[in-house]
């Protein structure tokens, strides 16, 4: 499944969808997101109001799909080696 997005931006719905459950005002938000318009928003807001829960299992299908993903990346013996480099790395720095 794709991403939903705000018409003419790149913002997805997870995102401003997260922000208003955090309590930000679509204000805050549109600070956080200058390229959308406070009726870009609203609407979004209002959007996500009058459709709840449809607006739920979408969030919820995307983190499902996620979560799998980041699994499978978890998975790959690659992986753990990278992390270990970037720790290493990160602590060099630190260090330094």
């Amino acid at each position: 499944m794709g991403s939903v997005r705000i018409m003419g931006s790149r913002v997805t719905l997870d995102t401003l969808v997260a922000a208003f459950k955090k309590g930000n005002t679509a204000e805050q938000i549109q600070d956080s997101f200058p390229s959308l318009s406070l009726r870009q928003i609203y609407g979004a807001i209002a959007y996500y109001l009058d459709h709840q829960e449809d607006v739920e299992a979408y969030l919820e299908e995307r983190q499902t799909e996620a979560d799998a993903i980041r699994r499978e990346i978890e998975s790959q013996p690659q992986y753990s080696e990278f992390r270990e480099k970037l720790r290493r790395r990160r602590a060099e720095l630190i260090d330094a």
